[in-house]
C-alpha cells in the first residue's frame, strides 16, 4: 500500500494502482473520453489531466500512484486545460451527432455542455472524413470520431476479433476497417462491442426496416435471446438481432414437402439443423438441337431436345458435375445429392436474388433456419459459423469441387487429403479485385460460390472475356508462364474461392503429367486468343470498336439501310425456321449506313452469364457463348441479355407426377437459346430470305476495317 494525497484528502492505495483509479475509489470523478475500466488506459484523449506538482500536467489514466504524490484533480489551470481539450474536440465534431440526437447521451457534447464549451472558440473541420452505410448492423460516421480507440480496444480485447485499427497520421488520422475497407465488406461479425464503447455517434445502431420474412403457420419467431442460447450463433450483437426480429425464422417441413423448386426467385436461405433433405434439378439433361424438317420454299428447322450421348459437342464433355446453390455439386448422370444437420442452401439466391438452382425436398421431417440477407451477411461473418460451414464443405464438397474439374480427375486420395488441410478459402465483396493483370502470380483458385469477372485491359479500353461462376478456376496461366498474371479478375458479387498456394500448384503439376498436360493445353488455347486479341487491339482503334459493342463478335447480322425496305421478311423467316420462336430483332446499334440487328453476337460485356444459378451458360476461349444441357429454364440469362438476343423455347417432356406415386405425366420445360446461325442450311435464313439484298452476315473485324481506316492481317 502506498499514501498520497487527492485533492488535499489523504488516501492510501494498493501498489501500481493509476492516479485514475485512486480517484475513482476514493469518490473523485475525473472526466474521460478514451477510458473505461474493462478496456487497457491510453492516454490519448488527455480529457483526464490532473496537476501532480510535474511541470506539465499528466494524463490520470495512464499514471501510477507515487507515495507521497499530491495530486491536484479540479484547479484552476486543470479545468481551463480541459475546456480548451474539449472546444478542440468539439470543433471537429458535428454537434448534435446521431449518438446525441437519438438518446442524448454522447459523452463528448454532455462534457462540453457542463463545461460550457458547447460553442468552441475554433475554426471547425472543413474538409468532411464521410460516412460508410455498408453494413447492415451499424452506421459509421468518420466526422463523429473523435480518435479515442475504444472501438479498438474493445474489438481487440474484449472480443479478439482484430479488425479496427488506426489509419494516417495527424489531420487524416482515423479509423479503419481492416486494410481500410469499408466496414461491411471487412471482416467486422457486427458484435456490437466497438459500437457500445464509443463515446459519441461514430458508431451507432442502424435501424433496419422492411426485414420480415412471410409469416406462416410452420414459422416459429424467435427473441434475441433465444438465439444467442444457439451455438451458432454465439458472438452476434443481441442488439443486431433484436433490431432484425423478424429477418430469421424457424420452419418445420414434413416429409416429402417441397422446401424450394428450380428456376424461383428468392430471398432467403436455409440451415439446416434437424432431419435429411433431397436436392436435385427435374431439368432433362439435354440440348437444344435445331435441324432440318419438311422441304419449300424456306426449309423449316426444328429444335429438339437431344441428349448429350446422341449428339455430342466437343465443348460440353468436360463437365461431370453440375453447379448448384448448396454444399454440394450434382453429378451429372444422377442429379441428386443429400442435405443434412449443418448444411447450408441458398446463399446465392439470398445474397445476390437470383434464381433457385435447384428443388429441395424434405425427405424426413426437417427443421430449418429461413434468414434474408442481413442476417446471413452477418453469420457469414461470424467466426463460429463460418468454421463449421468451411468446416462442412472440406469434408463433403471439396473432393468433389476438385474432381470435377476433368484435368485434376486423376489425383491421389493422399494429395487430395493435402489440398483438404492445406487450401484456404476467401471471401471477397462485390466489386473487389481478386487479382491484377501484370502482377505476380503466386495462386490457383477454384470458384467456390459467386462470379467472376475476368476482362483484359488494352489501350482505348476494357474487354470482358468471362464470367467464372462455382466449378470455374482461373491463375493457371501465370503458374505456367512467366510467372505474371495475364487478366484482372472480379468480384462480381458475393463470391467465395478455393485458394491453392503456388507450391502446392507446382508440387501438384510436378507429381501428375497429366494434370500439367490438361492444364497446359487449356493454358495455351487461353493465350492463343489473348495474342489474336491483343493483335486485333494493335490493328483498330479498340475505343470506336468498344463504343459500338462489335469488337469481339464472331458472326454480326448487318442490314444495309440503303437497300431495307423494313418489310421484316427475314424476321418471319428467322421465327418459321425456329418453330414460331425469333431469334432476330429488326432493331439495334448504328454503324454508318448500317443497322447492326438484334441478335445474338457474343457481346463485349456477356451479361447473360451473370447469375446462372447453375452455371450453364458460359464462355469458349473463342469467345463463343455456350448454353449447356443443364439449363433449367429460370429464363434470366434472357432477361439479363440487353439486346433481347436470348429465347427460351418450350418442350413437352414426361416427369414424375408428385401427386400421384409412381405415375407420369406431360409437362412443358424452357431452354434458354440463342442464334444458331441455322448451321444446317447452306445460309441463314435471314438472309435468304431478304429480298432486297439488304441482310448479310459477316465477320465485324474485316467488314469494317476500311471504315475505319485500318487494314486486317486476313
Amino acid at each position: 500500500m502506498i499514501d498520497l494525497t487527492l485533492d488535499g484528502q489523504p488516501v492510501r492505495v494498493p501498489a501500481g494502482t493509476t492516479v485514475f483509479d485512486a480517484a475513482r475509489m476514493n469518490g473523485i470523478n475525473i472526466p474521460t473520453l478514451c477510458h473505461l475500466q474493462y478496456q487497457t488506459p491510453v492516454g490519448v484523449c488527455r480529457l483526464c489531466v490532473v496537476d501532480t506538482g510535474a511541470r506539465v500536467l499528466a494524463a490520470s489514466c495512464v499514471r501510477p500512484a507515487e507515495p507521497g504524490m499530491k495530486v491536484v484533480t479540479n484547479s484552476e489551470k486543470v479545468l481551463a486545460a480541459r475546456k480548451t481539450l474539449l472546444e478542440l474536440l468539439m470543433s471537429d465534431h458535428p454537434s448534435p451527432c446521431a449518438r446525441q440526437q437519438n438518446s442524448g447521451d454522447c459523452e463528448l457534447e454532455t462534457l462540453a455542455k457542463a463545461a460550457g464549451a458547447s460553442q468552441p472558440r475554433f475554426a471547425k473541420r472543413t474538409v468532411a472524413r464521410g460516412k460508410d452505410d455498408s453494413s447492415l448492423a451499424i452506421a459509421v460516421d468518420h466526422d463523429a470520431c473523435i480518435l479515442c480507440d475504444r472501438c479498438i480496444r474493445g474489438c481487440d480485447e474484449i472480443k479478439n476479433n482484430f479488425v479496427l485499427g488506426r489509419m494516417g497520421k495527424g489531420y487524416s488520422a482515423g479509423i479503419a476497417f481492416d486494410l481500410n475497407s469499408p466496414m461491411g465488406d471487412s471482416t467486422c461479425i457486427s458484435c456490437g462491442e466497438c459500437m457500445v464503447s464509443c463515446p459519441t455517434g461514430a458508431l451507432t445502431n442502424k435501424s433496419v426496416v422492411g426485414t420480415a420474412i412471410a409469416a406462416g403457420p410452420d414459422a416459429q419467431g424467435f427473441e434475441a435471446e433465444a438465439l444467442l442460447q444457439i451455438p451458432v450463433f454465439k458472438g452476434v450483437s443481441g442488439t443486431f438481432l433484436e433490431l432484425n426480429r423478424g429477418a430469421i425464422v424457424k420452419r418445420r417441413f414434413r416429409k416429402g414437402e417441397i422446401i424450394c423448386r428450380e428456376g424461383e426467385f428468392g430471398s432467403t436461405a436455409f440451415y439446416i439443423l434437424e432431419g435429411q433433405a433431397k436436392v436435385s434439378i427435374s431439368t432433362p439433361i439435354a440440348h437444344v438441337k435445331t435441324q432440318g424438317g419438311t422441304k419449300g420454299f424456306f426449309k423449316r428447322l426444328t429444335s429438339t431436345l437431344v441428349a448429350r450421348e446422341e449428339d455430342k459437342r466437343e465443348e460440353e464433355a468436360r463437365d461431370r458435375t453440375i453447379p448448384i446453390d448448396a454444399s454440394v455439386d450434382l453429378a451429372y448422370g444422377n442429379p441428386v445429392a443429400e442435405l443434412g444437420p449443418g448444411d447450408l442452401f441458398g446463399e446465392m439466391t439470398c445474397m445476390n436474388f437470383y434464381p433457385r438452382s435447384a428443388t429441395v425436398i424434405a425427405e424426413s421431417e426437417v427443421v430449418a433456419f429461413e434468414m434474408l440477407r442481413n442476417v446471413l451477411d452477418i453469420m457469414l461473418k461470424n467466426k463460429t459459423f463460418r468454421a463449421q460451414l468451411d468446416q462442412t464443405y472440406r469434408r463433403r464438397a471439396l473432393e468433389n469441387h476438385l474432381r470435377g474439374v476433368p484435368m485434376f480427375a486423376d489425383l491421389s486420395p493422399e494429395f487430395i487429403g493435402h489440398l483438404k488441410e492445406s487450401v484456404e478459402l476467401q471471401r471477397f465483396a462485390p466489386g473487389q479485385a481478386i487479382v491484377q493483370q501484370g502482377a505476380p502470380a503466386d495462386s490457383f483458385y477454384l470458384v467456390r460460390i459467386g462470379f467472376v469477372k475476368v476482362s483484359e485491359n488494352y489501350p482505348g479500353g476494357e474487354l470482358v472475356l468471362a464470367y467464372l461462376s462455382r466449378g470455374d478456376y482461373f491463375g493457371e496461366i501465370g503458374l505456367l508462364g512467366g510467372g505474371v498474371r495475364t487478366a484482372t479478375c472480379t468480384a462480381l458479387d458475393h463470391v467465395e474461392l478455393v485458394r491453392i498456394s503456388g507450391g502446392d500448384f507446382r508440387d501438384m503439376v510436378a507429381r501428375f503429367p497429366g494434370v500439367r498436360t490438361g492444364l497446359e493445353a487449356i493454358a495455351a488455347e487461353r493465350h492463343a486468343a489473348n495474342q489474336q486479341r491483343m493483335q486485333m487491339a494493335h490493328n483498330v482503334p479498340i475505343d470506336q470498336f468498344l463504343s459500338q459493342g462489335l469488337m469481339e463478335a464472331q458472326s454480326l447480322l448487318i442490314l444495309d439501310l440503303q437497300n431495307c425496305t423494313r418489310c421484316d421478311a427475314c424476321v418471319n423467316a428467322c421465327a418459321d425456321a425456329h418453330d414460331g420462336v425469333t431469334r432476330l430483332v429488326r432493331d439495334g446499334l448504328r454503324f454508318d449506313q448500317y443497322l447492326v440487328a438484334t441478335s445474338c453476337r457474343q457481346c463485349r460485356d456477356p451479361l447473360c452469364m451473370v447469375g446462372c444459378p447453375v452455371g450453364s451458360i458460359r464462355r469458349r476461349n473463342s469467345l463463343e457463348v455456350i448454353i449447356e444441357d443443364w439449363c433449367i429454364g429460370c429464363g434470366l440469362c434472357a432477361q439479363n441479355c440487353p439486346y433481347g438476343n436470348i429465347n427460351l423455347h418450350p418442350f413437352e417432356v414426361i416427369v414424375e407426377d408428385s401427386e400421384r406415386s409412381g405415375r407420369k405425366k406431360a409437362a412443358i420445360r424452357q431452354k434458354a437459346t440463342s442464334c444458331d446461325l441455322c448451321t444446317h442450311l447452306k445460309e441463314p435464313s435471314c438472309v435468304y430470305a431478304c429480298p432486297h439484298d439488304a441482310a448479310h452476315r459477316v465477320d465485324p473485324r474485316t467488314f469494317f476495317a476500311d471504315m475505319l481506316g485500318q487494314g486486317f492481317t486476313k
